[in-house]
Formats: structure tokens, sequence, C-alpha cells
């Protein structure tokens, strides 16, 4: 199913490189602490982007990773930063040192205009690169260790793992090829300074994924190279085991494999008397706790919920903890660190000060802070009509964040994706009824993305729409677009009839002041459908068989509008 996607920036080294200025300038005006540790770590993931985006620029010069001045610059101001993060970690955000970077930057923000990609653990999966310095502390390997980061996420996360060590900067790949079999493409200088070491050898990223490739195509080079498999060492993100799609002789190299491993729960959740924990984050907004935090992640918070159970994709659900304060119920949801979580917590703002959601009352390094949100017993099923536009309106007088999928590439996904449940015949229909993508015009917003039922909860505000803020920028394709988008998403989700979605459509364009012509509206019900079918067969696939069950009774309710559209 076509449903990923990666947000990617094309921007000028020299902007990139002021940025980070002015976020080391306001990490030194800010008082010890968390906020400036969050800070600093900021500063640390957009200087790991502009490693990545100058090292894959050079990459595509001369097809293969090479080893000159620019990638020396970074590795070494990648491991400063690194440095710093560390020591603000250890003294429980007392200490941080002042990284001096500059002649780095100062190469770096010469190279012209390249292309930046938002690293997914970063921004959903809280990855927190601290773990890998933990890990890398733990995993007993010494100075003289090796260290090889995958690009995008691994640029940053080797460069923690070489403060960990205290090893020298580390080295930067990014293998190349299918996915399931990717191979990592070294020049000959870089591949001669890679195999001059003498101790254990570190390959570090997040993951793996269905193959691992990238982290065992580096490591077949390795042993090709003469490197014995006992020396080789694997930093992921997760202790499993490889993907359905790994080839038989990696998965008997990773079963293996010294393999290093520091989880969220270890870093966060673990009683420590040196670190702060998660709880320690939150008190200092919602005050002492009454109680230990309860995780409501991975669709756990449905047990607070009344009625039947909606479907979730446990993978792909961001980390949410409930904390109790002096009789009040809290909500901390991992939002994003870095830019990204302040981005969230500004479009949050917005809506909450429109009247749609609860009041973000704190960004703590990621996680947002919100008061819970309690179901009336006696609300009703759906938000009435009338409220679902004034929100709709709302959200396309906001201004798109990020480039979404154009209409063409929303076309192509939604033949595909209908084309694997239904068969070729589903896929020609599909072609047919959306016809051409470049004679219809579109008019991007920060869309919401997430219009179902079950997102819409009525309490003592009134209704409110919960799940806001993450989706219009989540690891897929979708991204920011048209509020029609959201219109038919309401209209899917909410069970609309014709009559209700021709009024909706009238009512809205007459507030925005434009019209949403027929075929419009039939083109993003189709591709719309077509992007909740494949997110979701996907879910039943990775999910046990009672999820498995909730989520085919949601892809039948697609197929019968679906159905409805196609032979209308």
């Amino acid at each position: 199913m076509h449903v990923f996607g990666d947000a990617v920036r094309n921007e000028e080294t020299s902007s990139i490189a002021e940025e980070i200025r002015r976020g080391l300038e306001r990490c030194h005006g800010l008082a010890a602490g968390l906020d400036r540790h969050a800070a600093l770590v900021s500063v640390f993931i957009r200087a790991s982007e502009l490693v990545q985006g100058v090292e894959d620029a050079a990459m595509f010069e001369t097809h293969e990773d090479g080893l000159g001045a620019v990638q020396s610059a970074g590795a070494s101001m990648l491991l400063c930063l690194a440095n710093a993060v560390a020591a603000s970690w250890q003294s429980g955000f007392y200490q941080v040192p002042v990284p001096f970077i500059d002649p780095a930057l100062e190469l770096m923000s010469g190279c012209g205009r390249v292309t930046s990609k938002r690293a997914e653990g970063y921004g959903f999966y809280a990855l927190y690169p601290e773990s890998y310095f933990v890990a890398a502390q733990r995993s007993g390997l010494g100075p003289d260790t090796t260290v090889i980061g995958i690009r995008s996420i691994g640029v940053g996360l080797a460069a923690m793992v070489s403060a960990g060590l205290g090893a020298a900067p580390a080295f930067n790949l990014r293998p190349s090829g299918h996915p399931f079999d990717r191979q990592p493409r070294i020049g000959a200088r870089l591949a001669e300074e890679i195999l001059k070491g003498t101790g254990a050898y570190a390959i570090v990223d997040e993951g793996p994924g269905l193959s691992g490739s990238s982290f065992n195509g580096i490591a077949d080079w390795l042993v090709e190279n003469g490197v014995a498999e006992g020396r080789i060492h694997f930093f992921p993100s997760h202790s499993g085991g490889l993907g359905q799609q790994a080839k038989p002789h990696h998965c008997e190299r990773w079963d293996a494999a010294h393999k290093h491993v520091f989880s969220f729960e270890d870093l966060l959740l673990g009683a420590s008397e040196r670190q702060p924990t998660l709880e320690n984050w939150l008190e200092a907004v919602t005050g002492p706790l009454d109680q230990p935090l309860e995780d409501v992640s991975g669709g756990a918070w449905r047990a607070r919920a009344t009625g039947a159970w909606p479907p979730v994709d446990a993978a792909m659900e961001k980390r949410k903890f409930i904390a109790q304060s002096d009789g009040l119920t809290y909500l901390a949801k991992f939002v994003g660190l870095g830019e990204e979580g302040e981005g969230k917590r500004a479009l949050a703002e917005r809506v909450a000060a429109a009247g749609f959601a609860p009041r973000p009352l704190g960004l703590r390094h990621g996680f947002l802070i919100t008061r819970w949100l309690d179901a009336s017993p006696s609300a009703p099923s759906y938000p009435p009509q009338c409220v679902v536009l004034d929100y709709l309106a709302f959200r396309a007088g906001l201004a798109p964040r990020g480039q979404g999928a154009d209409l063409a590439e929303l076309f192509s996904m939604a033949r595909y994706n209908l084309g694997e449940r239904h068969g070729p015949d589903m896929a020609e229909a599909v072609a047919l009824a959306l016809g051409d993508a470049a004679d219809i015009r579109t008019e991007p917003c920060c869309t919401d993305n997430r219009m179902h039922r079950w997102e819409w909860m009525h309490g003592g505000s009134g209704w409110q729409k919960h799940d806001g803020i993450d989706h219009h920028a989540a690891h897929d394709l979708v991204g920011c677009q048209d509020i029609a988008w959201d219109l038919v998403g309401a209209a899917v989700e909410l069970d609309w009839s014709d009559e209700d979605i021709a009024i909706a459509a009238g009512e809205l364009g007459t507030r925005l002041g434009r019209s949403f012509g027929t075929r419009f509206i039939r083109a993003h019900f189709i591709a719309y459908l077509g992007f909740q079918t494949g997110l979701w067969t996907m879910a039943r696939d990775r999910n046990g068989r009672d999820e498995a069950v909730r989520i085919e009774q949601l892809l039948g309710r697609y197929d019968r509008k679906l159905g409805q559209l196609i032979c209308s």
C-alpha cells in the first residue's frame, strides 16, 4: 500500500546555519533546566539536518559517499554539540558547555541549496537522542570504536554514540538501492579511513524496519573488507528482530549480533536518583502527581472512553500518558522534539483559542500537556454539522505548514491502493473516475486530516476536536491539503448523506468565498478513500486478531462508500 511519505525541505545552507547560531544564542540566554536542554537538543537536531543535507548533496554529485573538508567539519560539529547535550543530560540540565562550532558553520553555510529531511523518530516516535548516548555508555565499547551513522537520523544518533564512547567523530553513509536490499556506495578515501579502525565497529540508526537492509548492507561491506563479524555492533532503536522482508542470513546475523538499546521506558520512566524522569518534567506544569503516570499509548486510552472501542493502529500512535495532580487529570502527549514540538504547541494554542480543543498548558521536551477531557455519558454520537463546518472554516484559514502531496500523487496513490484491495478492474474504474489532476486547482491549508468520529468529544465545554495538531504533518504522504480533504473526511467518517454533503459544501463555499464543484468533491472523496484504505489495511495486517476485526469493519465502510461513488 502507498501510505508513507518523507517530509523534505529545499533550503539554503546559509539559512540553516543562521538558525543554528540563533538557537545557540537562545540557549545561552535561558536559565538552567529542562527548557534550556530542550532548546539545545533542538539545535542539535537542526545541525544534524544541515549535515545530512550537505552530505546527500555531495553524494548526488559523485554517486558515492566521500570524505572531504566539509564532511569532516560537519562530523566534528555534531560531536561537539552531542557532547554538550550529553553534559546537560548527565548534570540534570544544569551544565551546558558552550560549543564552539563557528568554523564548521561558516564552511557549511557556503554549500548552497540542499534537501533536508525531517527525522521520523524525533518527530513521531518519541526517539530521544539522549537514549543513544546512554546506550553507548552501557555498551562496554571503548574510544577506539569506529562509529558509522546511517543517514538521515543516524547522522545525529551516531554523534551521540561517539559522545558516549569518547570516540572520534562518526562517519555517515546512505545505503541506496531497493528498499529491501540497500547497499552502501563508498569512495576510496572514505573506505580507507573507515577500515583503519582497530577496535569495534558501531553501526547506528533507528529501526530496523521490514528488512534491516541498511544496517546489514553496511555490515556486509565491512565483512567483505576483512572486518570480523564479532567486531560489529548495532545501535538500533528497538530490541526486536528484523522484519518479514529480511534476508535469511541477515536474520541470522541480527539474532547473534551485539545490539545496544536503551529504550524510552528505560530513559524516561524508570526510577533514577541522578536523572529526572518524565514524571518530574510534567510536575513543573501539573504540580506534584497524586499517583504514577498511566500509560495510555497504543490505544489504551480507549479504556477510559464510553461505548464500543474504535480501531487503532498501536504502532503508529503517539506516546500518551495520564497524569493526576490535586484531583485534576492531565494528558501528556508526545508531539515531537525541537522545532517540530514548538510548531505543534503554537498550532494547539490557535486551535484552543478558537474554542475547538483544550488549551495547552506546557511543552516539556517533546510532551505537550493539556487537561484530559472526559466525554459526557449522555453525549450524542456525532457532532452536529454546524459545529463541523465552523471547524472546517477555521482550518481553512490556517496557512499550510509544509508541502503536502499534489493531486497527481494522491490520484496515483488511490489507484494503487484501491486496486490492491479490489483488483485491477477497480483500479481502472478509479482512474477513469478521477480523470486528470492537472485541470483541478486546489488551495492548500493546514488541514486536520483526522476527522474520524472518535476524535470528536462532547463534554462540559461543548464539542471539541481531539488529535487536531499532528496529522497535517504525519509520517505519511498526505500533508497539508485543500480543505475539501477534511470536508470529504467528515462526510465519510460522520456518515453524512448526499444531501448533507451538498449542504455542507455549499455553506462552506459561501463562507470561504469559493465554489466546491461536483467533480472536485468527487475526486477528493475517492482519493481520501484510497488513502484510508491503504492506511488501515496496513494497520490490520500488523495488529492482533481483535484489533483486526475492528479495522476490517472500518474498511468495509470504506468499501461501501467507494462502491456508491464509482457506481453513481
